[in-house]
């Protein structure tokens, strides 16, 4: 008896599944080291956009765009909001009130992302355009962020409140250009594989990067 994903997934799809792995590995990492979860999640962020040039180069499957949004709740969700919840309770861990705050949002962001990936899904997955933040994008703030040191636990609630409800928003965001793709790729790989401050240096220009698609995509992205 053969498994039954045989002849039915693809590579790309096999990709994606490592994307969810990387997800369950910065949820466990959230609990050892804050940064580490920070560089899986940026990991999975790179397999994320990975499987989608080996689905243009090899063809993708029936499955494929259910197995994505799967895996980005997994990677892009739940991840994420665990990372905010560990700092919180690392540095508020004695003030009930603002700990179970920081959870509450951070549950409020993972919601946002199973709804805005149920959306996507639904209407958005054969388009170039999508609506509502990339849990991708939304997910890579929060991480780059933690790795240049912005570590107070207030401005990572606020900023996981800001990115839940920028989901859920009608903003159109242009799918990025190869090229673009590549570039923030590259700064992101290297941000993962560096340390100290030439590490930091290149999440912070990951972070500008992000940050500036965030605000300046829906606008001035050129067609």
């Amino acid at each position: 008896m053969r498994p039954r994903f045989v002849g039915r997934l693809g590579l790309a799809d096999m990709v994606t599944a490592s994307n969810a792995a990387l997800g369950f590995v910065a949820a466990v990492l959230t609990a050892i080291d804050v940064r580490l979860a920070a560089k899986a999640i940026l990991l999975a962020a790179v397999a994320d956009g990975l499987d989608g040039v080996v689905a243009r180069h090899y063809g993708g499957t029936e499955a494929g765009p259910y197995l994505d949004s799967l895996a980005d709740v997994a990677s892009f969700g739940v991840a994420p909001a665990l990372l905010v919840v560990a700092v919180v309770r690392e540095m508020w861990g004695f003030d009930q009130f603002r700990v179970v705050l920081g959870i509450a949002i951070a549950a409020l962001f993972v919601a946002a992302a199973v709804v805005r990936l149920a959306l996507y899904t639904a209407y958005d997955s054969g388009s170039d355009e999508t609506i509502g933040v990339p849990t991708t994008l939304a997910a890579t703030i929060l991480s780059a962020g933690v790795l240049v040191g912005f570590v107070d636990p207030m401005l990572l609630v606020v900023l996981s409140a800001i990115m839940a409800a920028l989901m859920l928003s009608d903003v159109t965001y242009p799918d990025l250009h190869a090229q673009d793709a590549l570039v923030m790729g590259v700064v992101q790989g290297l941000a993962i594989l560096l340390s100290g401050t030439i590490g930091e240096g290149f999440a912070f220009g990951l972070l500008f990067l992000a940050l500036g698609y965030l605000f300046l995509g829906p606008k001035f992205y050129w067609g």
